[in-house]
């Protein structure tokens, strides 16, 4: 895999003299086209061995490029509050938005191959962690990005001769470190690992780049003539060509009957007994918060639901139970201009919380499968894709030892009806019925379509769906806390 970076690659100064200055121009005329346009963004990883000089590279596409539209990330050992979140969360805080060029120096790959080289995971775990890799990257193509990853490469011998002219010289010595030279010992490892790194990741939406590093000149070249081939190429073209569907169409069931049909709807606590319950489950929500293992874990609520269904009122008497320094409710309504330059899930990574914490969204990212698709916010292709992304997404939420709770609250349409009505009529209540809210009525039916796909297609065994009957919001409220108790005092065992 790495034999044509083993060839002796060079380029003499004359010719990389006289091909610099155009290489340059051509890049930021580019750059600035992107940055004008603001159709995508590009992603670049810089990886490959010691000495290879990818430290030099991404000060070399630095400093020929116009640094207001560059985001430079050394993605080194991550710190206390990355280690608090699923190991991607980092990487979705610092991919560039669209327009912006965004340059990884350590990426998504590196410590899953040290770790393997090391011995501290076994092939299998690396396997895993490179199909997530590949699914990331192709929802960074889906969404748009331009993903463009280099691998600078030398041999055993070469970069033996590297580091020991780096260290002889008083100007690039502190470049070498005890580390590079225990890396040098373990080369056949790395080199076998990467080999079954690229073999997995290099695809069609993100092929891998393996550039010569030892000569500096050719490295140089090879990795702007990329850059610029892909950027050009990709604004040339006049948009993406659609994506091809092939699977069947969601299609209702024929018989008519789904989820929501079979919830009982009439379920009713008394006065007496919802006092009662509320005082003793929000005391056991406020314990089991408190519980020092609790220290260890996360929490995510999420609230969907029909309009007027009890979402807001849910979510009060959830809160009332715990600690103000603590949780967090997250309000989503349409995204802002920053969050339609990022791709769709973005704007929910950035707010997954760290250990010990609460969070708690007020809808949530399944409004891709749900008001996009009925509303023709997005294509087909997206929401139909949204459903993998969103699993994948909840699978590494569960496995930061993230507890998912998400509840449906289900009404009837008479009872949403009635509830319109009366915060017509109330004052206080107005502000929270609006003309769309008439408009989502009408697509009733569209709806409970969208909700029965989305409750098959990511209701799980690490995050099921609670449907909820709603239509007494007592008996839902708590349904609610009660679920969250039983779900963490679960996980706290």
């Amino acid at each position: 895999m790495f034999e044509s970076a083993e060839l002796g690659h060079k380029i003499d100064k004359a010719t990389y003299d006289k091909e610099v200055p155009a290489l340059r121009e051509a890049l930021l005329e580019a750059q600035l086209d992107l940055a004008k346009t603001a159709n995508f963004q590009v992603v670049i990883l810089i990886g490959g061995v010691d000495g290879a000089g990818r430290g030099e590279t991404v000060n070399l596409i630095n400093e020929w490029m116009d640094p207001r539209h560059i985001q430079s990330h050394g993605m080194g050992i991550p710190s206390d509050e990355e280690l608090e979140r699923p190991i991607m969360w980092r990487f979705w805080r610092a991919l560039p938005p669209k327009g912006k060029i965004g340059i990884f120096l350590g990426s998504w790959y590196t410590w899953d191959i040290l770790n393997r080289v090391f011995n501290r995971i076994k092939n299998a775990e690396l396997d895993q962690s490179m199909d997530r890799a590949v699914r990331f990257e192709k929802m960074l193509n889906d969404e748009g990005a331009l993903v463009i990853k280099f691998w600078l490469h030398l041999s055993k011998d070469k970069q033996e001769k590297r580091l020991k002219a780096m260290e002889k010289n008083p100007k690039t010595r502190w470049r070498v470190t005890e580390r590079d030279w225990i890396h040098f010992k373990m080369y056949d490892k790395f080199r076998k690992v990467a080999e079954r790194v690229m073999r997995q990741t290099s695809t069609a939406e993100a092929p891998w780049m393996i550039v010569e590093g030892e000569d500096e000149r050719y490295r140089s070249l090879t990795v702007g003539k990329v850059i610029l081939e892909a950027i050009r190429k990709r604004l040339d073209a006049a948009e993406l060509p659609p994506h091809e569907v092939h699977a069947p169409p969601l299609l209702p069931s024929i018989d008519k009957l789904h989820i929501l049909k079979t919830l009982d709807l009439n379920q009713k606590l008394t006065k007496k007994k919802y006092d009662l319950d509320l005082e003793k489950y929000q005391g056991k929500l406020n314990l089991l918060t408190r519980n020092p293992k609790f220290k260890e874990m996360t929490v995510i609520a999420v609230f969907e639901g029909n309009d007027a269904a009890g979402k807001g009122g849910s979510i009060r008497r959830v809160t009332s139970a715990l600690d103000a320094r603590y949780y967090q409710v997250i309000p989503i309504a349409s995204p802002t201009e920053e969050e339609r330059a990022q791709p769709y899930l973005w704007r929910f990574w950035r707010h997954i919380p760290r250990k010990g914490r609460v969070t708690i969204f007020d809808r949530s990212w399944y409004g891709r499968v749900l008001v996009e698709r009925v509303e023709g916010y997005c294509s087909n292709v997206d929401w139909m894709r949204a459903y993998s992304e969103i699993n994948d997404f909840e699978e590494q939420l569960v496995r930061n030892n993230t507890v998912v709770v998400k509840f449906w609250l289900s009404i009837s349409k008479e009872e949403q009806l009635r509830r319109f009505e009366e915060r017509q009529k109330t004052g206080f209540k107005r502000f929270k019925i609006t003309d769309e809210d008439w408009r989502n009525r009408e697509k009733w039916e569209d709806y409970e379509m969208a909700v029965c796909d989305m409750v098959d297609r990511t209701s799980s065994e690490m995050s099921p769906w609670i449907m909820v009957e709603a239509n007494d919001k007592n008996f839902a409220r708590i349904k609610i806390l009660k679920t969250l108790c039983e779900r963490i005092e679960a996980a706290l065992k």
